[in-house]
């Protein structure tokens, strides 16, 4: 397998005393950075720009032929995009505001300390990584068609809330940091993380780990694996996921129900790029992108004290937040036209044709559940027609009986009235008569069903009889 380079583009380390760019090298592959490019003829280095993108330069101030000043201004000038990091022996004040003039992004003295060389490093990384997201973003804001349509082919969308947020997958994929995307059960999540790993460029596997109601130890075992002996029954070593993930993303679903011991690991794993594998002393690196996913507010967590601060900060580097069903009521019509031809393949059918009145009815319902419960609803549909036009009956004992677990409604009959919410009616200053307010609850019924009474019933939860009744005693009294 080949190693996955980091960063994408090298470090250029340019130091005139060979033994000073070993200790860099050394220092920087022990922190995890593999994409390194050294020199020590300062009359190299514009060369080497020419020929290579430099992610990241380091500079030795005093060097024979050409000085590290002069260097420093010429990338500066050339290329403004590359943070250039200053090494130098010098440690007056004089000479670091010569260096920030001069354009650097940093500078590090002579003897260099290995925590101080890395800090200064990974900030020049994030730096640059930025710059080029917000790059990106801005590219997708001035052209607002996809560049990677295919992507995104097993989301079924035509919603333009949805559409900008693969705009804004596009422009943050390739970014190394985390990324929470957040929403209501079965709007999703998954299918963007994979979309995500897709135009991410990385070459290893895409894992998916569902978190919740893991406690401590199992959550360890599966995520960083085991050596032999760790455990009663651990008879061999056994990787975790996150080395299966390497190269590649790592999914980390339901991350709001973490246990507080593991929060802490996997902020370890955020922060340092490092984990322990259960029954070893000696830390692994990891290389792996973490993606994480929730239903639940994090926010709300933190503040009664069940999600760590820190760990809430860092998951959040990029955000994602997928509207519900009931929020793109445009989709339904080609959501549900995507399942029927579904099920019918995978039950052996021919595929059928829905009613006219079954968008409708769809668009009136709330979905919970959300995309997979219209999946759910279609499959159980289709299960059950023999030929013709699709039944309708499928969906309404769909919606009655969600009507009733969650609003302790009622058998619907011929005598039952009109189903009342309080939390969903705003009252007037003057309260109008029941007569009146039943009139136009059932008028409201009726527009939002677009005249099937069918479907305005069931909305209201009386029967079809019951509403044709009274409006046939409406139309008699002439109101």
């Amino acid at each position: 397998m080949n190693e996955t380079l980091h960063p994408p583009y090298p470090i250029l380390i340019v130091d005139d005393e060979e033994s000073i760019l070993l200790s860099i090298d050394t220092t920087l592959r022990m922190a995890g950075m593999n994409n390194l490019l050294t020199c020590s003829d300062s009359r190299l280095v514009m060369d080497i720009f020419s020929k290579q993108v430099i992610e990241v330069l380091l500079l030795d101030l005093s060097m024979p032929h050409i000085t590290g000043k002069e260097l420093l201004e010429r990338v500066s000038h050339d290329f403004p995009d590359v943070p250039a990091i200053v090494v130098t022996g010098a440690v007056d004040v004089d000479t670091a505001v010569l260096c920030m003039k001069s354009g650097a992004f940093d500078y590090v003295i002579k003897p260099v300390e290995s925590d101080r060389l890395v800090t200064s490093v990974n900030r020049a990384l994030a730096f640059k990584e930025l710059k080029r997201e917000n790059f990106a973003l801005k590219q997708h804001i001035l052209s607002p068609s996809l560049e990677n349509p295919k992507a995104f082919s097993e989301i079924i969308t035509n919603n333009k809330k949805m559409l900008s947020i693969f705009q804004y997958i596009e422009s943050i994929a390739q970014s190394s940091q985390g990324v929470l995307i957040r929403g209501e059960t079965g709007v999703g999540k998954e299918l963007v993380a994979r979309a995500i790993h897709r135009i991410s460029g990385l070459t290893g596997q895409f894992v998916v780990v569902n978190v919740a109601g893991l406690d401590d130890n199992i959550f360890s075992d599966t995520l960083f694996g085991h050596v032999k002996g760790a455990f009663t029954g651990a008879d061999q070593d056994r990787p975790g996921m996150i080395e299966r993930a390497s190269g590649g993303t790592l999914s980390l679903d339901e991350i709001g129900d973490l246990s507080p011991a593991s929060q802490v690991k996997l902020l370890r794993l955020l922060q340092e790029g490092e984990y322990l594998p259960l029954g070893m002393d000696v830390h692994k690196k990891a290389n792996a992108r973490i993606i994480t996913s929730t239903n639940m507010d994090l926010w709300a967590l933190q503040k009664a004290g069940k999600f760590r601060k820190d760990l809430n900060y860092r998951l959040r580097t990029h955000r994602i937040y997928i509207p519900p069903l009931r929020e793109r009521l445009d989709d339904i019509p080609l959501l549900t036209e995507h399942f029927l031809e579904q099920a019918a393949r995978s039950l052996k059918k021919p595929t059928p044709s829905p009613p006219k009145e079954l968008f409708t009815l769809l668009r009136n319902y709330t979905f919970p559940g959300n995309v997979r419960e219209l999946q759910a609803m279609v499959f159980d549909a289709v299960s059950t027609h023999k030929s013709g036009i699709l039944s309708l009956e499928a969906f309404k004992n769909h919606i009655r009986t969600y009507r009733k677990r969650e609003h302790g409604e009622a058998e619907i009959s011929e005598e039952t009235s009109p189903a009342e919410d309080g939390d969903l009616i705003i009252f007037p200053s003057k309260l109008p008569t029941i007569k009146k307010a039943t009139q136009l609850l059932v008028e409201e019924a009726l527009k939002r069903a677009d005249s099937n009474q069918s479907i305005a019933a069931e909305m209201l939860g009386i029967s079809q009889q019951a509403l044709s009744k009274r409006l046939k005693k409406k139309s008699g009294k002439g109101d």
